[in-house]
C-alpha cells in the first residue's frame, strides 16, 4: 500500500477524489494516524452522505480511538440503512463485546457470518462463545472450520494420507475451449505456464525449472478461478483449489502445518496446480500486521514457495487476488510469484463468446450475442450471468402467468443490461489510484494501459 505521505501529496491535486480519500484514510489507520483517518472519512461523507464504506471506516476509526459508544451508534445507523452489511455487523459485534454486551455482540457476529462466511473469526467466536453455531465449509473457500465450544476443530489434514480427499484434489475437465474469448490472455498463459509443463526437457536444457508461481489479478468475477482450473485441465494436472478454510486454524501452529501439508500433497502429485483463491488474505503485507500469528504464517508460506532443491519441480502455484497491492512485497521476489497476469473484464468479442456459452442451457429465442456484447462494456463474466438471471426472472414471471415455457427474448436481455451496472467500476476506481500514485516499479502499468492513462 502507498504511504500516507504519497497519498496526501496526491490529494493536493485532487482533494475531492473519493477513492483516493479512502485509500489515504486506510493508509493513516495502518500508521495509527487516527486523527487524519477521521478527517478523511468525514470529508468523504460530506461529499457523499450515504457512502457505506466511509461510514464503516469512520466507525472503525472511532473504535480504534477508544470512542466505542460513538462507534456503536454510527454502526447501528449504518445497519438500519442496510441490514445486509456484513462488515458492519462484525465490527458492531467487536464494539459491543468491548462494552461487555456479550449477548448483543453474539447476535451481530452470527448475522455477519451468516451474510458472509469469509468473515468468520475463530478468536472472536471463542471470546463470544458463539461456537454452538457450526458454519458449513463451502467449496469456494467461504468459511473457516468451526466446531461447538470445547470440541476439536475439523482438520482435514491431520493425517497426510487423508489429504488426497476429493474435496481438495480434482482433475478438471474444463479447458480453454470452455472459456469465452480472452485469447491474448490464454496465449500468455500457454507461453508462461502450459508449454513449460508440457515440454519440461526443452526448458531444462535452458536451465529453466518447470513450475513456479504466477499471480492472477484483476476485478472480481472476471474468471481468475475458472482460468486456473482450465489451465490444469489443459495440462491434465491434478488441481488443488485452496480456500482460507483449508489453511487457517484457531490453534497455534496448526495453520502453518496445514499449509505445509498442502504443498507436500501437491508435490507428491506433480505435475499439479496449487491454486490459492483470495491469496491476499494469506499473504498480506507484514507491515500491516501487528500480531505474530499472521507473520508466522506468511513466513511459512514464503518458505514453501522457496522449497528445497527442486522441491517444487512440476508444481505450478497460482494465486488469485483482487488487491495485489495488499500482498507482502516478499511474495513478488523472483522464484516466488514473479510472473503476474492482469485479468481484465472481457472485451467485446469475449463478451459475445461468454454470452453464447451462458445461453447454451437456456430457452433463448433469437439470441443476438454481438448486439448484447456492445451494450455491456466492462461487464465481467459474473455481470453477464447476472444479466441472464434478471432476464430469466422476467421470462419466468410471464411463464407462471401463461402456464407455459416463455423463451428468454433478446429485448429482455437488452433491458436487463440497461438496468444493471458493471460491478468492475469500483475496482477500477481503486486500482486507478494505485496504478497512478503507488506504481513506482511499473507493475500496474497494464491497468493504466487498459484505462488509457499514463503514469504520473
Amino acid at each position: 500500500m502507498a504511504s500516507s505521505d504519497a497519498l496526501k501529496a496526491a490529494l493536493t491535486h485532487s482533494p475531492d477524489n473519493i477513492p483516493l480519500l479512502l485509500l489515504y484514510a486506510e493508509a493513516c489507520l495502518g500508521e495509527w494516524e487516527t486523527g487524519e483517518a477521521l478527517a478523511s472519512y468525514e470529508h468523504v461523507l460530506r461529499l457523499e452522505s450515504s457512502h457505506a464504506a466511509a461510514a464503516l471506516g469512520l466507525a472503525r476509526t472511532l473504535f480504534m480511538s477508544g470512542r466505542a459508544s460513538e462507534a456503536a451508534v454510527r454502526l447501528e445507523l449504518l445497519i438500519q440503512r442496510n441490514d445486509s452489511n456484513a462488515p458492519a455487523h462484525l465490527l458492531l459485534a467487536r464494539v459491543l463485546l468491548s462494552e461487555n454486551d456479550r449477548s448483543a455482540a453474539r447476535g451481530h457476529y452470527r448475522k455477519a457470518v451468516e451474510l458472509d462466511g469469509t468473515l468468520a473469526d475463530p478468536a472472536l467466536d471463542k471470546d463470544l462463545g458463539a461456537g454452538a453455531t457450526r458454519i458449513p465449509v463451502t467449496g469456494d473457500g467461504g468459511a473457516f472450520p468451526f466446531t461447538p465450544e470445547g470440541g476439536e476443530p475439523d482438520n482435514p489434514f491431520s493425517d497426510p494420507e487423508e489429504t488426497d480427499a476429493a474435496a481438495v484434489a480434482e482433475r478438471p475437465r474444463q479447458t480453454f475451449a470452455d472459456i469465452g474469448g480472452m485469447e491474448a490472455l490464454k496465449e500468455e498463459i500457454r507461453m508462461k505456464i502450459i508449454h513449460p509443463l508440457k515440454n519440461p526437457e526443452l526448458f531444462r536444457a535452458y536451465g529453466k525449472k518447470v513450475g513456479g508461481g504466477v499471480l492472477l489479478y484483476g476485478p472480481p468475477g472476471c474468471g481468475k478461478t475458472l482460468l486456473s482450473r482450465a489451465t490444469a485441465g489443459e495440462i491434465k494436472a491434478t488441481f488443488f483449489c485452496i480456500g482460507l478454510h483449508d489453511v487457517l486454524d484457531m490453534w497455534l501452529g496448526s495453520s502453518e502445518k496445514q499449509l505445509h501439508q498442502l504443498f507436500e500433497n501437491a508435490r507428491r502429485h506433480a505435475p499439479s496446480v496449487l491454486f490459492f483463491d483470495e491469496i491476499d488474505a494469506l499473504a498480506a503485507d507484514r507491515r500491516d500486521l501487528r500480531g505474530s500469528a499472521g507473520r508466522t504464517l506468511i513466513n511459512q508460506f514464503l518458505a514453501e514457495l522457496d522449497g528445497g532443491d527442486d522441491a517444487n519441480e512440476g508444481v505450478l502455484i497460482l494465486g488469485a487476488t483482487n488487491a495485489p497491492w495488499h500482498l507482502d512485497p516478499a511474495f513478488r521476489r523472483p522464484g516466488r510469484f514473479d510472473r503476474t497476469l492482469f485479468v481484465p473484464p472481457p472485451d467485446e468479442p469475449a463478451r459475445a463468446s461468454i454470452i453464447e456459452i451462458i445461453a447454451r442451457d437456456k430457452p433463448v429465442a433469437e439470441l443476438d450475442a454481438r448486439a448484447l456484447a456492445k451494450k455491456t462494456d466492462r461487464f465481467s463474466g459474473a455481470d453477464l450471468k447476472a444479466v441472464f438471471d434478471s432476464a430469466t426472472e422476467e421470462a419466468l414471471t410471464m411463464a407462471m402467468k401463461e402456464g407455459r415455457v416463455v423463451p428468454i427474448q433478446n429485448r429482455m436481455l437488452q433491458a436487463a443490461a440497461k438496468r444493471l451496472q458493471p460491478t468492475t467500476g469500483p475496482w477500477f476506481e481503486s486500482a486507478r489510484n494505485h496504478a497512478l500514485y503507488a506504481n513506482q516499479s511499473g507493475q500496474y502499468d497494464e491497468i493504466l494501459a487498459y484505462l488509457g492513462l499514463k503514469r504520473k
